[in-house]
């Protein structure tokens, strides 16, 4: 009876044993799936919100070096031109020619012809800019030399608006046009050249502009006591006049022009010295258009990664836009129905459709753009300005102490958007993994014991990046055969990790030192053998002319260290201007522009580039007394890129577009820039090229050929 009694309580303790341990592990693998998967949705809503302010916060950065890097090119531009003796002759000659002109009486008829045009042509879009009634006397010159000059090269202008700079000479007999004459030219190339909308001289003085390339209502009139005595061309005039310093930048923010249409225009001036004293204050115009379209990805905010909703803009420190928002070019009805909805003035929605743009009439007043204005990086969620929850990332902006906010943004929805897609996904998931749960423990809970479980640990921590894991071997069956194999596999494992690790970063260092860092990372990815075509770049070539001669006289030391030092100038410029050198062989010097990153202006950062190098070298050959000039070729066309060598890597070009580029150079003329059709059609309208005919290339019979003097 008593044995009947033990041998039946064995299966129900056994019973007991397998439904409590069923419990245990059906309540550890639910539980661990809900926790899972609850932790699995915030990780990675947390993480895509991380990667998406990265992201934010990288284009932010981005666009920020562009902006800052033009207003830099742009200084140095107008520093260096208005220490040239070009300027400070022409600063001479106009102020004598004006002054002149002004002790002359002016006919009663010329006053009334430029009245009339002033009527006709310039009243009707000012009276429309300024929404009321203005009298024409308060635009019209004052002085005798302002009406004289503004008769003869505007009203009278045979050119029309926007190309009254072809006019050299009106013909009137006077100095001034004959000095006009002379000069007019050399600083319409300048400014072409270097990219300013206009480029004006102003007399101190008097305030008078005594020159203006683009003759422009503003021209000839006192910036002092004329109309335009409250724009910021004023101020920034007033504020150089004062200036005892020959690289004194005086900057004024964009505003509304009213001799530009309206339009936003900002000015940057220097003064221009003679024998220390200022007689000139030379003045470059700049557009707000460079600056709109670096900020707004020449619109193509979809290739950018910006989505259906993403985008930056940029607000001064007045709150107001400096850079067009999204909407405006794409949905134009929505966009204002939006600023109505948004509380919008109506006078601001108003003043928005009459000059044509929102630039410096819509106001922005978000958290971002507060912090920003105050000097602090961030990135958060906010309601943004078209009343929307956002996701952005925010920070100053300073240009010539001038400070402007730059915000970069998407929406929320459309943010998590891939976040929601994950819930539902994760709720079926864990359903399913619940049931397989279930069915596992069962059969879990009936056969396996503490070393499977010791076992399973080990895997978890190994998994983990636990590389010392090790399980107890307590038993001499099957298990205990995986737990003692298991260990040996960890410990194979984490010596070869080791050895791994140290070569991939010795690798790193090494191929960081030789190669682009794109390049680097994609041999770091296992590409055995990189070569990629890319259908437009700029090519240039650039060679030191008499090198060899001029060095053979030259001690060792000071052959390396003068080319060291030049070379070293050209690389600097390069990395200014995000341009990828290639090599240098011997005393020549070979760089890309548009790979391995494309860049849509590869063709004009090139050509700066060059014009840039020949400067460097002028500057290098005074500094250390010798005898140097620099030719440059550049071309623009496919080719291909990639990595050879096996024991040393070089990252080279290969292509016509290549050998052409180094023929440009070769056959080119010391001191300036030579370039093929390609470029030339690209940048005709920015730089002032003269046509060098038909020359002999070797390889390639009869070329065009352009030159840029400089």
């Amino acid at each position: 009876m008593a044995s009947a009694d033990t041998s039946a309580s064995a299966p129900s303790a056994r019973r007991s044993l397998a439904v409590k341990l069923f419990a245990v592990l059906l309540l550890l693998s639910g539980g661990a799936v809900l926790v899972t998967s609850v932790m699995g949705y915030l990780q990675a809503r947390d993480a895509l919100e991380d990667s998406i302010y990265n992201a934010l916060t990288i284009a932010r950065k981005g666009k920020a070096r562009q902006v800052e890097a033009y207003f830099h090119n742009i200084r140095n531009d107008l520093v260096q031109l208005a220490a040239s003796k070009m300027v400070l002759e022409a600063s001479r000659a106009f102020r004598s020619g004006f002054d002149e002109l002004d002790k002359q009486d002016v006919s009663t008829d010329l006053r009334s012809k430029l009245a009339a045009w002033y009527e006709a042509q310039f009243m009707p879009q000012t009276r429309r800019l300024l929404a009321k009634d203005v009298s024409v006397d308060e635009f019209l010159p004052s002085s005798a030399a302002g009406i004289y000059l503004q008769y003869y090269y505007i009203a009278a202008n045979p050119h029309p608006e926007g190309m009254r700079d072809l006019l050299d000479d009106a013909g009137d007999g006077s100095a001034w046009s004959r000095e006009h004459a002379i000069y007019h030219p050399l600083l319409r190339a300048a400014s072409s050249g270097y990219g300013f909308e206009d480029l004006m001289l102003v007399d101190p003085h008097s305030g008078h502009m005594i020159y203006s390339v683009e003759k422009d209502a503003d021209f000839a009139t006192s910036v002092r006591t004329g109309p335009y005595r409250s724009s910021k061309v004023s101020t920034a005039v007033a504020r150089c006049s004062a200036a005892t310093d020959r690289t004194t930048v005086c900057f004024e923010d964009f505003a509304p022009y009213l001799p530009s249409n309206g339009d936003p225009e900002a000015f940057m001036a220097v003064p221009v010295f003679d024998q220390g004293v200022i007689i000139a204050v030379l003045i470059a115009q700049l557009h707000n258009e460079d600056i709109d379209a670096v900020v707004n990805s020449d619109r193509q905010w979809r290739q950018e990664g910006y989505g259906i909703s993403g985008e930056a803009y940029l607000v001064g420190a007045d709150h107001l836009l400096r850079s067009a928002p999204r909407a405006f070019f794409e949905n134009r009805d929505q966009y204002f129905a939006e600023l109505k909805a948004g509380g919008e003035s109506q006078a601001d929605i108003d003043a928005i459709e009459r000059y044509g743009t929102p630039i410096l009439h819509q106001r922005i007043d978000t958290q971002a753009v507060q912090s920003a204005l105050a000097g602090v990086e961030g990135t958060g969620e906010i309601i943004g300005h078209r009343g929307a929850p956002v996701l952005a990332s925010w920070g100053p902006l300073a240009v010539l102490g001038t400070r402007w906010a730059l915000v970069a943004k998407i929406d929320s929805a459309e943010a998590f958007a891939p976040v929601d897609r994950l819930r539902r996904e994760l709720l079926i998931a864990s359903g399913v993994a619940l049931v397989l749960v279930i069915a596992t423990g069962a059969w879990l809970s009936r056969s396996l014991l503490g070393p499977l479980r010791e076992l399973t640990a080990g895997v978890t921590r190994f998994a983990a990046g636990d590389y010392g894991a090790q399980v107890a071997v307590r038993t001499r069956d099957e298990i205990g055969a995986l737990c003692a194999a298991f260990n040996g596999m960890v410990g194979q494992l984490r010596d070869k990790n080791a050895v791994i690790e140290n070569k991939n970063r010795e690798n790193e260092a090494l191929l960081l030192n030789v190669l682009p860092a794109p390049i680097a990372n994609r041999l770091r990815g296992g590409e055995q053998s990189i070569a990629d075509g890319f259908a437009e770049v700029t090519v240039a070539f650039a060679d030191i002319v008499g090198f060899t001669a001029m060095s053979s006289d030259m001690p060792p030391a000071e052959v390396v260290t003068l080319l060291n030092g030049l070379f070293s100038r050209f690389d600097q410029a390069a990395h200014e201007l995000d341009i990828e050198k290639i090599k240098t062989v011997g005393d020549a010097y070979m760089a890309v522009c548009g790979l391995p990153v494309q860049v849509p202006d590869h063709a004009a950062r090139m050509m700066r580039m060059a014009i840039r190098m020949v400067h460097i070298t002028r500057e290098h050959a005074m500094e250390h007394r010798v005898a140097m000039k620099l030719r440059v070729g550049v071309n623009s066309g496919p080719v291909v890129a990639g990595v050879i060598g096996k024991s040393k890597y070089i990252y080279d070009l290969w292509g016509d577009t290549v050998n052409l580029a180094s023929r440009m150079e070769s056959g080119g003329i010391p001191d300036t820039i030579q370039v093929t059709r390609p470029v030339y059609e690209k940048l005709k309208d920015e730089f002032a090229f003269e046509p060098r005919g038909v020359i002999e290339v070797k390889g390639k019979g009869q070329v065009e050929a352009w030159l840029l003097r400089l």
